[in-house]
């Protein structure tokens, strides 16, 4: 028998919820995005016997892994998906209306259709680091801002953005302090730290980051699944004899690990041996800067995954030769 399929539409207050049933017709309802509405959610699946259901969302902001967390603990299997499979598959389907009720009925159907493997929720650790190095990022951002104004400011606000400049200073460092505390403080995520640590052109906020999002391996069968959940994965263009493109960057994956790597691939390509050789090696071989750049960003997670798969510290003579 198949099983019910939940689709669920996040957004920053509600859930359209879509039940797929067994004959392949649907229940749509919507609940808060808050933990009373979880209970009423669950409630409603107890209701139509669902409880055992598949349930389906999208990766999106950080609205859904509240809900994503509460299905989990009560034993149902969540899976949360990059919004570019749902959107292809709507495609494929040739979808033409666009509401949320409808985009939780499409993702019912693509859980029906595709099993897309299950969600494992981080540890409670693993979920204050991830909040916040996201915090201190959305800090750094209003800092950059703030500065870009100051510049162009008037008199009469000039006050008010040294004021909220300093304030910001403040907050970032105390927030700086406050994950390297976290981190060694926790024995897992301090051994793992120290890992990351031996491989040159990583620092301290950077290793932050990458234990955010990489420090439960379980969640990836390799390496290149961890460089395609940061969109790092190049993707090839072909058709027939007579099309071939370059192969690019696929960019489906999490943006903000794209942007948190650009900087220490940079300083691994010129700062470091290991980065030099890796550079020197794809320039005579006639790759452009901008694909170096790429293809270290992407050998970054690579490495990453293989210290902390191994447990052992950065071995220079693998790399870069």
């Amino acid at each position: 028998m198949r099983p019910f399929n939940l689709g669920i539409d996040v957004a920053k207050t509600k859930l359209d919820c879509a039940l797929r049933l067994l004959d392949g017709k649907f229940k749509s309802k919507v609940f808060e995005n808050t933990p009373c509405g979880f209970k009423a959610l669950f409630e409603w699946l107890e209701k139509h016997g669902a409880t055992a259901a598949h349930v389906c969302m999208e990766a999106t902001g950080v609205y859904w892994e509240a809900v994503a967390e509460y299905l989990a603990a009560k034993g149902i299997t969540v899976s949360v998906v990059n919004p570019a499979q749902i959107k292809a598959f709507g495609q494929s389907q040739l979808v033409r209306t666009k509401t949320d009720k409808a985009d939780a009925r499409l993702i019912a159907r693509f859980c029906a259709e595709r099993h897309p493997a299950p969600w494992q929720a981080p540890t409670a650790s693993e979920q204050a680091l991830r909040a916040m190095v996201l915090r201190l990022d959305s800090l750094q951002v209003m800092r950059t801002q703030e500065s870009n104004r100051l510049e162009v400011a008037r008199d009469a606000v000039k006050p008010g953005i040294v004021s909220h400049i300093e304030w910001l200073d403040k907050e970032i460092k105390a927030l700086a302090t406050k994950i390297g505390e976290h981190m060694g403080g926790d024995d897992s995520l301090k051994d793992k730290q120290a890992l990351l640590d031996s491989i040159p052109g990583l620092g301290e906020r950077t290793i932050a980051i990458l234990l955010a999002f990489y420090a439960d391996l379980e969640r990836f069968g390799n390496a290149r699944q961890a460089a395609a959940f940061a969109g790092l994965d190049p993707r090839q263009y072909e058709s027939g004899s007579s099309v071939k493109m370059k192969p690019r960057m696929s960019k489906v994956g999490h943006a903000f690990l794209r942007k948190a790597l650009y900087m220490p691939a940079m300083v691994a390509l010129y700062k470091t041996a290991w980065g030099r050789r890796f550079r020197e090696r794809l320039a005579a071989a006639g790759k452009p800067p901008k694909l170096i750049i790429g293809a270290m960003m992407r050998k970054l997670i690579h490495v990453a995954f293989g210290v902390l798969k191994s447990g052992k510290n950065f071995d220079p003579t693998l790399h870069g030769c």
